[in-house]
């Protein structure tokens, strides 16, 4: 059952801010609206809201930099931050200032309709000790709506000691998303360690991980501290967990049940005042089902669960990354380049098999290759395997996909190959698909959707009917 409630939103796009009134007002609240901070105090005495809807920027300073003061007077009213400046940064800062909920432009209605319920139903909302800097620099880049959900569980870890486990592909930024949870976290202060499983011999993991005495083991002369020493009152990063030996797990499993490890040969009980942070590029319910993974240390490790996205899920980022990554080949000694438009068109066409990896490698081959200062489609020829890449391959993934409906149908639809329909069929089948995820690629707005896909919009409509695909509400705007 729907809670209604008393909301006051402050944004200084008066377009935005109606928008956002009329949508709240439909779900039976009762809505004022301010469009800056001086306004928001003087609201905040006058209507006493149950919920507080405000954007970061506004013409007399930064929502969340106000948000201490306001929750001081009033920790029992949820805050629920939009921005445009959609990073991680602000999706921390507003986590930490006390923020209920984070959400970035453009966003749905039907997501803002149901953080004001979730924020009515919450009867306190307490206000944690700001990071006191104004920017961080961070190594992740990216404003795709899969990049969001990743910082906004982010922002929702770093303030606790939780374990985490990173799932992802090759190249995806793994480490960096574990370095982002302990340089915002309280123990920043101290060490970040980090060690790969695949490449430590399975016979010395334990001895890498908890340390051994003198005369463990041949070859052991001195006592040596292992990673969780080191790492005391820090962070470890376990990386590619799937490949460690199950004699490992067995222990690495005690020490996250009981928090206390002894090392090999030794006998004295050492706490391990550690964070636990793991990843993984494989599949660790099959392996756990295949029996390579204990299942207990499986839940241990998956209390926090983030999964990378695909650079190829992301190809909005491209550019973002792309201008960051030449700029990071400049400041290393490289020569400075940019990319034109069609070299960034053919950049984001690519599937980036190794991910932001692969991408900051081509960007930095270009700083040294490229003979002009702006890079051009003609000098990523390479990538396509055709000089001024003016042809793509077939997407080895889509063929597969397309062979085996010829072959799903051959089984149980044979007439289907004969009968003269299969190319508005399989047309059709892609179709949906396609239009449904431009469409959320580009925060439902039909309008460049349809030029995205070199048609008119009513062209688009008529066919969002025929297919029977509801297009979401959205507000998309500039920068505020």
């Amino acid at each position: 059952m729907s809670t209604t409630g008393n909301i006051l939103v402050v944004d200084d796009d008066a377009a935005i801010r109606t928008v956002l009134v009329q949508a709240l007002r439909r779900e039976g609240h009762r809505v004022t609206a301010a469009a800056t901070l001086a306004e928001l105090d003087v609201q905040l005495a006058i209507a006493a809201p149950d919920v507080l809807v405000t954007d970061v920027v506004l013409p007399d300073g930064n929502g969340i930099d106000h948000l201490a003061r306001i929750l001081a007077e009033r920790p029992d009213m949820p805050v629920i931050v939009l921005s445009a400046r959609n990073t991680l940064t602000t999706a921390v800062r507003a986590n930490e200032a006390g923020a209920y909920e984070y959400l970035p432009k453009p966003f749905d209605l039907d997501v803002l309709a149901r953080a004001v319920q979730g924020a009515l139903a919450r009867s306190t909302s307490l206000p944690a000790e700001p990071l006191g800097e104004e920017d961080r620099t961070l190594p992740l880049i990216g404003r795709s709506p899969a990049m969001q959900d990743v910082y906004r569980v982010i922002a929702r870890v770093v303030g606790n000691d939780l374990t985490v486990l990173i799932s992802g592909e090759s190249g995806t930024g793994k480490e960096l998303v574990a370095r982002a949870i302990h340089d915002l976290g309280p123990r920043r202060r101290c060490p970040f360690l980090a060690i790969n499983m695949a490449a430590i011999p399975r016979e010395l993991i334990e001895a890498e991980l908890f340390g051994h005495e003198r005369g463990a083991f041949t070859g052991a002369a001195q006592r040596t501290a292992g990673r969780f020493e080191q790492a005391a009152g820090g962070t470890l990063f376990l990386d590619e967990i799937g490949d460690m030996p199950m004699e490992a797990q067995t222990r690495l499993l005690r020490v996250l049940q009981s928090g206390e490890f002894t090392t090999v040969g030794g006998a004295r009980t050492i706490r391990a005042d550690v964070r636990i942070v793991a990843a993984t590029n494989k599949d660790l319910h099959q392996a756990v089902v295949e029996g390579r993974f204990r299942e207990d240390l499986f839940y241990r490790l998956n209390v926090v669960p983030i999964a990378l996205p695909a650079l190829r899920a992301r190809r909005q980022d491209i550019p973002l990354l792309a201008r960051h990554f030449l700029d990071r080949a400049a400041e290393a000694g490289l020569p400075r380049k940019q990319l034109d438009g069609d070299a960034m068109t053919l950049l984001e066409t690519q599937d980036w098999p190794g991910n932001v990896r692969e991408l900051e490698n081509a960007m930095r081959r270009m700083a040294v290759l490229s003979r002009d200062d702006r890079i051009s489609a003609a000098d990523l020829g390479w990538m396509v395997g055709a000089a001024g890449g003016s042809s793509l391959p077939v997407d080895p993934g889509l063929e597969t996909a397309v062979r085996a409906r010829l072959d799903q149908l051959a089984r149980e639809q044979p007439h289907a190959l004969e009968d003269g329909t299969l190319y508005d069929r399989i047309i059709g089948e892609v179709e949906r698909p396609l239009i449904t995820a431009l469409l959320a690629r580009h925060g439902q707005n039909q309008l460049r959707a349809a030029r995205a896909l070199g048609i008119n919009r009513n062209t688009l409509r008529k066919r969002l009917d025929e297919l029977g695909i509801e297009a979401g509400r959205s507000i998309a705007s500039e920068e505020g």
